[in-house]
C-alpha cells in the first residue's frame, strides 16, 4: 500500500509479517490512513478473502478493530482485514468520522459540524484497488462491514453504485438512501440509492438504540427505521416472498433468500440491544470454545434442542458465516474467539467510553487532507 508497505503491485508471491500494521493509501493526491491485519496463515501463494471494516464516528481504524474483532475472525479463518479511516476529525485527537454524502451533521456530534471532508467514495475505490495490488486476493471474495457512521458510509457507497463488495454487513447503521418526508412519513429517497447490482446484506440493530433509533426519528441523518431500511433493500434486490423469521431469547432473525442474482437479505434485531456492538456472554463463549467443530460452526443437530440460529451472537463471526454460505439457517455460529497475533507495529488503540462512540485515544494523529466542497457530512 502506498507509503505503508514500501512497494506497489506486489500481489501474489509476497509474504507479510502477521498482525496489525498501520499504512497509508493515497487517493486524489491525499495520503489517507488505514490499519490492516494479516493472518499468520497468509503465504502470498493462495488467493484469500478480504473484509473492509468501517469505524463509527469519533473513532478510528484500530479502535474499530478492537470493537468488531474482525482481526480475530481473520486470524481464525485466514483472510485479510482492512480498517479504513474517515476524513473528518472527531471530538478528541486521533478520532474521525466519515464524510457521508448528502448527510448534514450537527456540532453536537462533531465540534466543527463536520465542515469539509474528502471524497470518501473515491477513497474506498482506491483502497480496494491498493489491496488487490498488494495482496494475493480473490476478487470475488471482497466484503465490507460497517458500524454506526461507518455503516452509513458503507450504505452510501453501495447506493452510489460502488460494486467492489460481494456482500456487506451493518451494525446499528443500515441505510437505503437519504431520508425524505412525504405526508408526514419518513422513507428512503429512491432516487438517492441506485446499487450497481443486487447485493447480499446482513444487518444488526438494537431496539433500544438511542443514537440511531430502531423505529426511526433521532438525528436528521436517520429518521426512518431499521425495518424500513430492510424493506427497501429487499425491493432493490428484487426479493420475493415475505421472508422467514424466528425469535429466540429476545433476538429476532429474519432472512429473504430468494432475491435476484443469488442475493440474500438477513437481519437480527435485539429486543434489549443498545447502540453497542453486540457481544456474546462469557458463558456462551466458553461453551463455543469447547466445541470441536470446524470453522467456528456446529450443526444444529449436534446441539440438543438448539434453535436454527444462535441468539447470543457476535456480529463479525455471523457476518463471515453469512458471507461464505448460500444459506446459514442450518448452522449455529459459535463465539470462539482465539487470541490474534498482534505485531510490534500495531496501531495505537482507542478505547470506547460509552454508547456515544466517544473514544479516548493514546495518540494524536495529524491529518493532511484536501478539503472538498461537499460540506458537513457524517456522524454517529
Amino acid at each position: 500500500m502506498a507509503g505503508g508497505l514500501g512497494m506497489a503491485h506486489a500481489g501474489c508471491g509476497e509474504t507479510y509479517k502477521p498482525g496489525r500494521h498501520v499504512t497509508t493509501i493515497e487517493a486524489d493526491g491525499v495520503k489517507r490512513s488505514a490499519v490492516y491485519y494479516v493472518p499468520s496463515s497468509y503465504t502470498g501463494k493462495d488467493k484469500v478473502a478480504v473484509v473492509f471494516d468501517f469505524h463509527g464516528s469519533n473513532s478510528n481504524p484500530s479502535g474499530q478493530l478492537n470493537r468488531s474483532s474482525w482481526d480475530k475472525v481473520a486470524e481464525k479463518n485466514g483472510f485479510i482485514a482492512v480498517a479504513l479511516q474517515g476524513s473528518i476529525s472527531g471530538k478528541t485527537p486521533g478520532t474521525f468520522a466519515w464524510n457521508v454524502p448528502h448527510v448534514e451533521v450537527s456540532k453536537a456530534i462533531i465540534p466543527q459540524g463536520g465542515q469539509g471532508g474528502l471524497d470518501e467514495i473515491s477513497f474506498i475505490d482506491e483502497a480496494v484497488d491498493e489491496v488487490k495490488d498488494d495482496f494475493c486476493v480473490d476478487p470475488n471474495r471482497i466484503f465490507a462491514s460497517g458500524y454506526s457512521g461507518g455503516g452509513r458510509m458503507l450504505s452510501a457507497y453501495l447506493c452510489a453504485g460502488g460494486d467492489d463488495f460481494a456482500a456487506a454487513g451493518f451494525v446499528n447503521s443500515l441505510r437505503a438512501g437519504r431520508p425524505v418526508e412525504a405526508d408526514g412519513k419518513w422513507a428512503p429517497e429512491k432516487a438517492n440509492c441506485s446499487p450497481a447490482k443486487p447485493v447480499s446484506i446482513v444487518a444488526f440493530a438494537g431496539q433500544k438504540d438511542e443514537q440511531n433509533p430502531y423505529a426511526g426519528g433521532g438525528s436528521a441523518y436517520w429518521q426512518y427505521g431499521f425495518k424500513t431500511a430492510i424493506q427497501r433493500w429487499t425491493d432493490m434486490d428484487g426479493c420475493t416472498g415475505n421472508g422467514r423469521t424466528e425469535t429466540v431469547n429476545g433476538v429476532t432473525y429474519g432472512v429473504y433468500d430468494t432475491c435476484k442474482n443469488g442475493a440474500r437479505i438477513a437481519s437480527y434485531s435485539f429486543a434489549n440491544g443498545t447502540h453497542d456492538w453486540p457481544k456474546p456472554t462469557e458463558k456462551e463463549t466458553v461453551i463455543a470454545a469447547a466445541t470441536d467443530s470446524a470453522n467456528g460452526v456446529v450443526k444444529v443437530s449436534a446441539v440438543a434442542k438448539k434453535p436454527a440460529f444462535d441468539a447470543n451472537i457476535d456480529p463479525a463471526y455471523r457476518m463471515w458465516d453469512f458471507f461464505g454460505k448460500a444459506d446459514s439457517t442450518d448452522v449455529v455460529a459459535t463465539a470462539a474467539q482465539p487470541k490474534a497475533k498482534i505485531s510490534d507495529v500495531a496501531a495505537k488503540d482507542c478505547m470506547a467510553t460509552g454508547d456515544s462512540q466517544d473514544m479516548t485515544c493514546s495518540i494524536s494523529q495529524t491529518t493532511d487532507m484536501r478539503r472538498s466542497g461537499q460540506g458537513a457530512k457524517g456522524a454517529l
